[in-house]
Order: C-alpha cells, then sequence, then structure tokens
C-alpha cells in the first residue's frame, strides 16, 4: 500500500515539474535571447462547452485548479489557432498540449474523450454569463 501512495505522488509531483524543465531546457537553449520553439502539456480537470468556446481546469501544483479560456473562433475557420482532438474509450486522460513559437503563444490541441458522459466533460448552466472571459483573449499562459 504503501508503494502504491509513493509512486502515485512521485507520477504527480513528476506532472507539475517536468513541463516547467521542458521549457526552462527550451528557452535557455535558443539563439539570440528569443526562446524556440516548444509545446507544453498538462492533464485537464474537467473541460467545459460553452457557446463561446471551452472553459478548461487544469491542476496548478497540488493543490490549485486553473481556468484556460478557449473561444470558439481557435477551431473554426482558415486562421485556427487550436485543433479539437475526440479520443475514443481507452486509459487516455483528456489533455491540453500549448504551443509556442519564440516564446508567444502559437496554438492549442485540447484532447477530449468523444463520449460526452465522461466524468472529465462538464456543464455550465445556461443562466451564467462567462462572455466577457472570452473577449480579447490573443493566447494561452500555462500557469503552473
Amino acid at each position: 500500500m504503501k508503494k502504491i501512495v509513493f509512486l502515485t505522488t512521485l507520477m504527480l509531483v513528476l506532472a507539475g515539474i517536468l513541463p516547467l524543465v521542458a521549457q526552462q531546457n527550451n528557452s535557455s537553449s535558443s539563439a539570440g535571447g528569443k526562446e524556440g520553439s516548444y509545446a507544453l502539456t498538462v492533464s485537464l480537470e474537467r473541460v467545459f462547452p460553452y457557446r463561446k468556446g471551452y472553459v478548461v481546469k487544469y491542476r496548478k501544483g497540488m493543490s490549485g485548479v486553473v481556468d484556460a479560456y478557449l473561444p470558439i473562433e481557435w477551431f473554426e475557420g482558415t486562421g485556427k489557432k487550436g485543433d479539437l482532438i475526440l479520443m475514443g474509450s481507452g486509459t487516455d486522460w483528456p489533455h491540453m498540449t500549448v504551443f509556442y513559437k519564440d516564446g508567444e503563444f502559437d496554438h492549442v490541441r485540447l484532447y477530449v474523450r468523444r463520449e460526452r458522459s465522461h466524468e472529465s466533460w462538464g456543464n455550465i448552466p445556461l443562466h451564467v454569463n462567462l462572455d466577457d472571459k472570452f473577449e480579447g483573449v490573443e493566447g494561452i499562459k500555462l500557469v503552473f
């Protein structure tokens, strides 16, 4: 039992630290003081579809949760900044990969479960107005 608790704790700590290490390594190895291209992946707690896009919740450290607002326009049209990847059943948990180019947000891939009955999907009540959260969103800056 102690071994399972230890391994679970170790995995959670590594999941929080590895993206930071990857970000630091990529930014320090770039030339001319500019950061190179890199991608950060975070596991999602929940995904909430909304009329203006998606609200995704991901972990910040061991106990915090952060909301990110992804406008629906990012996933439509010719100048897309986002890809919605529908995953089938299996052991993969929904996650989000954010791509940066020269230190600036480039695009995002949102990996979600195809079946809306999966526990990772949430609902936002119709009377809740989050429209202002989606206005002027130019990118995602992940917080750890």
